[in-house]
């Protein structure tokens, strides 16, 4: 049940939700039961926050009741965004315009989610990653930290495009820990992006990426060494 409240204009909240002093609220937002907001927080205009798990008929997706969604202390959800119960956003963290990070997703302190940008269940995502506008990040996916994700880029978890039985488990890219993505590259199931690594705009990962190497084409094949200059450490 969802009721209005005055602390911002067309604002409704579920039972047990408790919004800290220094929240922001924009006009239009719902936050539902149990939802826990973090001290400092922003929820701009027409977010939603918990919301209950939508799934289809024959979704093979679990469908246990997921925990009450999470933002942490000084998070922003921005216009339109949806999180999901069960989803975790950590501090500082931020969840762009009409962004949509569905249950069990976790999003580390101080990363970015951009603008239209889909967050899956179970996917991983760690500390200081910055993911472009309009990207899809499937179930089962794992981000390091520091990793950054140009536009547009999909990435994909089932090899048999659906035609599988129960017992097949989804299997999402990995990319480690400063690795970057370049527009429009699509990432094929269980694939691994190693540490420092570089994938040129367009590519198509069909094999895992050593660590510090630049991989570009379709399939992507190695190009060249990521060198001492580009390391995330120089540009720190």
């Amino acid at each position: 049940m969802l009721r209005p409240s005055d602390r911002a204009p067309g604002l409704l909240l579920g039972e047990g939700v408790e919004l800290p002093d220094d929240v922001e609220l924009g006009a239009n937002v719902v936050i539902h039961a149990g939802t826990r907001i973090g001290p400092g927080a922003r929820i701009q205009d027409g977010a939603i926050i918990g919301k209950p798990v939508a799934l289809g008929r024959h979704s093979t997706a679990r469908r246990d009741p997921p925990p009450p969604a999470e933002i942490g202390a000084g998070a922003t959800v921005a216009a339109q965004a949806i999180v999901v119960a069960g989803a975790r956003i950590g501090a500082g963290a931020l969840i762009g315009d009409q962004a949509h990070v569905r249950e069990r997703a976790v999003v580390g302190e101080e990363t970015v989610v951009g603008r239209g940008t889909a967050v899956d269940p179970d996917v991983r995502i760690g500390a200081r990653v910055r993911i472009q506008t309009g990207c899809y990040i499937t179930t089962n996916t794992t981000i390091e930290d520091d990793v950054f994700v140009a536009p547009g880029v999909v990435t994909t978890n089932d090899n048999t495009a659906s035609r599988h039985g129960p017992e097949y488990e989804l299997e999402g890219p990995i990319l480690r820990r400063a690795c970057r993505i370049g527009g429009r590259a699509v990432l094929l199931p269980g694939v691994e992006v190693g540490e420092e690594a570089f994938v040129a705009a367009g590519s198509v990962v069909t094999r895992d990426v050593p660590p510090r190497t630049v991989v570009m084409g379709v399939p992507a094949r190695p190009f060249r060494e990521v060198g001492d200059e580009e390391l995330l450490e120089r540009w720190r």
